[in-house]
């Protein structure tokens, strides 16, 4: 039985879709890509990072681990990059050129690995795990509650993106209003305080407008590097 998200998919390049890519002939539906799209946005996003500005580069390299997911960069000639792309996270990187009946494969499984919950995350040397209900340090468990699990699992969906307290409360206590109780408070206080022993102060952080997130993301050379390589394909191609 299909999904119909599966069926529609979001363009981001510094032109319009090419007919070698264009999901569109297969009876797909385009989907204008969102400024700020949601961490678990089942569309798919087709990436063309040559010559997007920098700042759409970051806002595809920095963005949500659960969005990478979903987005299919396109247009990546060297295997090395490819591969890069593919370790941080990226649900597909293709080079040119590119078999329209293989992409729409691809984006569907693509789009069906985005949407299922794994059952570990990693956070720098951090490792949550799903089954066990536990964080890990080199293979020691933290010895977290169901609750602080579920908020660092919670927090780690967007790691450097800050979690507003409204949410936190909506997704783990299945609070629909903010209680007079100061509950949030105290568990991140008792989360910090296992994180400090196990070697990871300082991992949660109060955002500066409120709410809460992981100091952790991608480096940011990798960002200049990734985007300083693009420019050169880009001097190379036109020479």
């Amino acid at each position: 039985m299909g999904l119909p998200f599966l069926r529609e998919f979001s363009w981001l390049a510094a032109g319009p879709v090419p007919a070698v890519c264009d999901l569109r002939r297969l009876g797909w539906r385009l989907r204008r890509a969102p400024d700020d799209p949601g961490p678990v946005d089942p569309c798919p996003l087709l990436a063309v990072p040559s010559g997007l500005p920098f700042s759409q580069w970051l806002s595809l390299t920095g963005g949500p681990s659960q969005r990478r997911r979903a987005t299919a960069m396109l247009g990546i000639e060297d295997a090395q990059q490819r591969s890069r792309l593919l370790r941080m996270g990226f649900g597909e990187a293709f080079g040119w050129p590119v078999s329209l009946d293989e992409l729409a494969v691809r984006i569907e499984r693509m789009t069906e690995r985005a949407l299922t919950l794994p059952r570990r995350r990693r956070i720098g040397t951090l490792l949550l795990d799903m089954v066990a209900r536990d964080g890990f340090v080199a293979g020691r468990p933290i010895g977290l509650h169901p609750r602080e699990f579920a908020l660092l699992w919670r927090l780690g969906e967007q790691p450097g993106y800050a979690v507003s307290g409204a949410a936190l409360l909506c997704d783990v206590w299945r609070l629909s209003f903010r209680p007079e109780t100061n509950s949030l408070a105290v568990h991140v206080s008792r989360l910090r305080a296992k994180l400090r022993i196990a070697g990871l102060d300082g991992l949660i952080e109060t955002a500066p407008h409120g709410g809460y997130r992981l100091a952790v993301g991608l480096p940011a050379d990798f960002a200049l590097d990734g985007y300083a390589r693009m420019g050169k394909e880009r001097a190379h191609e036109t020479s």
